[in-house]
């Protein structure tokens, strides 16, 4: 679903992945050849990892000595990569490598990739040999790393040629092959978990207002915020929104609620909700004069993603003011600023890093459970990612937000049917950042007219061994839903930010 607002999706920083191929220098005079095929071998796999979401690569070429291992490492600090793939062409020394990532302090992954599925036994030269002997020299990596206190992930199989160099004697086009297809999967991941990394250590997260008073799950520690992801956290006050609404014309207001009226359907009275009316037109004005000021308070402050949350005296002019967040927080959200409602942080950074993956990144939490179905569902009276939403949202007016003050207009959907994931993002006991995560799928079975998104969701277990299982993680109450089945990948990010990783 495309959005059509004036505020363009705003463009993450592109992931810098370093790469070097090993090999031995004295290889390079016994066995004539041998130093270009591997050489091209770390071309393609450059190549291959390039095109993964528009990484840019910095290929080192071969390091076959310590002294190239030095070069090597300082190369790839001057080029600030986030993440620097080993891909062993041939044996190497140890000592060659270590110094790549003692200079270098980005995360690590060897990548033991074969070129072929086996070598011509009947005329395999030592030669030959050595350009499939890939595997020969990675424990002796591992260890070395291991002692020198340096994490490393591996990444096992075949090469994935789609055409074998002239000089092989074995088959080496393995691109179809199961073994090249599942390592390049996880270099994929590897390669987006690390440009999630990079987006968030360079991104600003708004905390506008203040958190529902007495959700302790929902309070933040700022500061692990920033020493984990590396974000920025702007602490923004109600009169900087209202300053910008001050100044929203009737023209600004008319063309944003266009852009609100082609985005949702907007609804007549709840058939059974007497709170849940059609929008008047004063309540569609106001979201749409409030949605400008949102727009324009993410532009002068830069943001990336929001959390939000105001509670007033009664007829307080800011209550007036957060009456009409929901419509622009939503399509804030649809153009890759996610909004997070109750002052939720850290469902906010949940939302961004589905958002960075492109799979979504919709605010939920628990509303019920059908036991008939053997579904929860879930959801929540705030911002709904459009993207991943089964047909056009609808827009309700609602006479009451529950539990909160004010009243306003919501927004009523779900996420479209398939594979589901769920991502949680909460604080341990010990205050450091962990995942919580579910893989399951989303059913197209009836909802609440009550103006609050909702979506059916069939996790892998009954929904009480479920619910026994993730309250033994203790999760917040919050957490985003992503499409696709992403527990993979979230593992990845998990692993590169240095933190827990829990899947229920």
């Amino acid at each position: 679903m495309e959005f059509a607002g004036s505020l363009h999706k705003r463009k993450t920083a592109r992931v810098r992945v370093g790469l070097y191929t090993t090999g031995l220098k004295a290889y390079w005079v016994q066995f004539a050849g041998l130093k270009e095929r591997l050489k091209g071998y770390g071309r393609f796999v450059a190549g291959e990892i390039a095109a993964v979401d528009g990484a840019e690569v910095f290929n080192f070429g071969l390091v076959d000595c310590a002294e190239k291992g030095v070069e090597a490492g300082e190369y790839f600090q001057r080029s600030l990569c986030d993440i620097v793939f080993q891909h062993i062409g041939t044996y190497v020394t140890s000592d060659a490598v270590l110094p790549v990532h003692q200079i270098c302090k980005a995360p690590t992954v060897v990548l033991n990739l074969q070129p072929s599925m086996q070598v011509n036994y009947a005329k395999t030269t030592t030669g030959e040999w050595l350009a499939h002997c890939n595997a020969c020299p990675a424990p002796e990596i591992a260890n070395a790393f291991n002692r020198a206190g340096i994490r490393f992930r591996v990444v096992s199989g075949l090469l994935g040629l789609r055409q074998a160099p002239a000089v092989s004697m074995a088959d080496e086009t393995t691109a179809g092959r199961p073994e090249a297809v599942r390592a390049w999967r996880e270099i994929r991941e590897w390669v987006r978990a690390a440009s999630v990394k990079a987006a968030l250590a360079r991104a600003r997260f708004g905390f506008l207002g203040g958190n529902y008073s007495g959700m302790l799950d929902m309070y933040s520690d700022f500061t692990m915020l920033q020493g984990v992801a590396g974000l920025h956290v702007e602490l923004l006050e109600m009169c900087d929104l209202a300053k910008r609404l001050a100044a929203v014309t009737d023209s600004d207001a008319g063309r944003k609620l266009d852009e609100i009226k082609a985005m949702f359907d907007i609804s007549e009275d709840s058939p059974s909700e007497a709170l849940a009316r059609r929008p008047s037109p004063e309540q569609l004005d106001w979201s749409a004069r409030v949605a400008v000021a949102q727009e324009r308070l993410v532009a002068d402050f830069d943001l990336d993603a929001l959390a939000y949350y105001y509670h007033g005296a009664d007829g307080n002019g800011y209550e007036r003011l957060q009456s009409g967040f929901i419509a622009g927080h939503s399509l804030l959200t649809a153009q890759g600023v996610p909004c997070a409602g109750e002052g939720d942080l850290k469902t906010a950074l949940a939302m961004k890093i589905c958002d960075i993956l492109g799979v979504g990144g919709s605010f939920c939490e628990i509303v019920t459970t059908d036991y008939l179905r053997g579904t929860i569902l879930m959801g929540h009276d705030g911002p709904f990612h459009l993207a991943i939403a089964k047909g056009r949202p609808i827009l309700r007016g609602l006479g009451l937000y529950h539990g909160k003050r004010g009243s306003g207009v919501s927004v009523e959907a779900k996420v479209k049917s398939g594979p589901v994931t769920t991502l949680g993002v909460t604080q341990t006991g010990d205050g450091k950042m962990k995942f919580i995560v579910s893989e399951a799928e989303a059913t197209d079975d009836p909802i609440m007219a009550i103006g609050n998104t909702q979506t059916h969701v069939r996790l892998a277990v009954g929904p009480d061994a479920w619910y026994e299982r993730w309250l033994m993680e203790a999760p917040t109450h919050h957490f985003a839903m992503s499409v696709g089945h992403n527990a993979a990948i979230f593992r990845k990010v998990a692993d590169l930010l240095g933190i827990p990783f829990a899947q229920v």
